[in-house]
C-alpha cells in the first residue's frame, strides 16, 4: 500500500535516531491533500501505532482538540482527538474508520481548524452524533457525544471526506478568508 510504505519509511527512520514519538508537520490550506478523501483502514500494525502515536504527540503540542490523519498528509480513515485537554485533563480517543451513525438536534459553535490558519467562524452542526469506528486495537468501538465532543467528531471526520469547516460557512465569508490566504500565499513568494 501506498500510504503504508511512506509511514514504513518514516519509521525506520525514528527506529535509527531511536525517537520514540515525533511531531508530524500539520498541512495547511490550500494543501490538496486536506480536500481528498481518506482511504479505509484495512490493516493495523506497528506503522499504524506509531503513527496513531505521532498524531497525538502533534495534536497535544499544536494544541488541538482533534487530529486528522490527512492534516498530516496520510490519506486514511484515521483520528485522535480529546476533548478533556482543554480542561488540563487527558482523555486521548483514537478512531479508525469512524463513521457517523446518527445526529440529532442542532447546534451553532465557534470553530478553528489546525489546517486553516488564523480563522475561526460559526458552524451549525449536529448537537448530538453516534459515530462507530475501530479502536486501535481493532476493537468495534460507538461513541454517542454532545456539545463539543459532537462538533469535534463532526469536525474531524468531515477531513477524512476532504470537508473543511470552512465549507460549512457562508459563502461570502469563505470568499473573503480564501482571498485574504491568497494574498498572504503571494505575499510570500
Amino acid at each position: 500500500m501506498k500510504i503504508l510504505s511512506k509511514c514504513h519509511r518514516i519509521n525506520n527512520y525514528y527506529q535509527l535516531l531511536d525517537i520514540a514519538m515525533a511531531k508530524l508537520p500539520i498541512r495547511q490550506l490550500p494543501d490538496p491533500v486536506l480536500r481528498q478523501q481518506a482511504q479505509e483502514i484495512t490493516e493495523i500494525n506497528g506503522e499504524l501505532q506509531r503513527l496513531i502515536d505521532d498524531m497525538a504527540e502533534t495534536m497535544y503540542a499544536a494544541p488541538g482538540l482533534g487530529l486528522a490523519a490527512p492534516q498530516v498528509g496520510v490519506l486514511q480513515r484515521l483520528i485522535v482527538l480529546d476533548v478533556a485537554h482543554r480542561e488540563g485533563a487527558k482523555d486521548l480517543r483514537v478512531i479508525l474508520n469512524p463513521c457517523i451513525k446518527s445526529g440529532e438536534g442542532e447546534a451553532v459553535r465557534e470553530e478553528g481548524c489546525l489546517s486553516v490558519a488564523d480563522f475561526s467562524a460559526e458552524v451549525r452542526r449536529h448537537a448530538r452524533v453516534t459515530v462507530t469506528g475501530v479502536d486501535r486495537e481493532g476493537k468495534p468501538l460507538t461513541i454517542s457525544g454532545e456539545g463539543l465532543l459532537a462538533v469535534v467528531l463532526q469536525h474531524e471526520i468531515d477531513h477524512l471526506d476532504g470537508v473543511l469547516f470552512i465549507d460549512h460557512i457562508g459563502r461570502l465569508k469563505r470568499g473573503l478568508y480564501l482571498r485574504r490566504l491568497k494574498k498572504q500565499l503571494a505575499a510570500k513568494g
